[in-house]
């Protein structure tokens, strides 16, 4: 059997060679570089997704984003909004924490705050009504990105379930996409 040139020869890691990382780190460049296509595929998955809401979580997705955008927000906001929810698709009992996860190299630490944070926060309109506790978000108050959080649920993500509202198309997204996930700002991966 001959030796695939392209991959590593090592079966186990303690046995990689610099030869068998060099490899790997010339595929890890383009396989990085094609993140923000694998998430807009992972956002248009979100689509026919209703949950019993009266727009499905694309959508949503999309108006969340819009209304950001239509605010003046920067990109990185815009960005954060528009992905809010894409853990939905693997983690529906820890959305937040999926989507601030995949942001975290890319967003500040208000932004990923947000994202981490929002679904307690957004329970404020929601969990007296499925039996929890509405004020859950408390126990984050005095917090420095509390506020934030709370404004983002109120004027971007708890108003975007409206399905005569204009929303921006995916397209209209994919350079800011593109342009936060370029470079992450902070990553075990990347020397810093």
């Amino acid at each position: 059997m001959m030796a695939d040139t392209q991959r590593a020869a090592f079966t186990r890691m303690d046995e990689g060679t610099q030869e068998d990382w060099a490899r790997i780190s010339a595929h890890f460049a383009p396989y990085a570089a094609r993140l923000p296509d694998r998430l807009m595929e992972d956002l248009q998955r979100l689509a026919g997704d209703f949950g019993g809401y009266a727009v499905d979580r694309f959508e949503h997705s999309l108006q969340t984003a819009t209304r950001a955008f239509q605010a003046g927000r920067s990109e990185e906001y815009v960005v954060a909004a528009l992905l809010h929810d894409i853990g939905d698709l693997a983690g529906p009992y820890n959305h937040p924490d999926i989507a601030a996860a995949i942001l975290r190299p890319f967003v500040s630490d208000e932004t990923h705050f947000i994202v981490e944070k929002h679904g307690i926060f957004q329970g404020y309109y929601f969990f007296h009504f499925i039996g929890l506790d509405r004020d859950a978000r408390e126990a984050y108050r005095g917090h420095q990105h509390f506020e934030a959080t709370a404004e983002f649920c109120e004027k971007f993500d708890q108003i975007a379930f409206d399905p005569t509202f204009p929303s921006m198309p995916l397209s209209a997204f994919e350079p800011m996409l593109r342009r936060v996930f370029e470079k992450p700002k902070r990553s075990i991966y990347v020397k810093s």
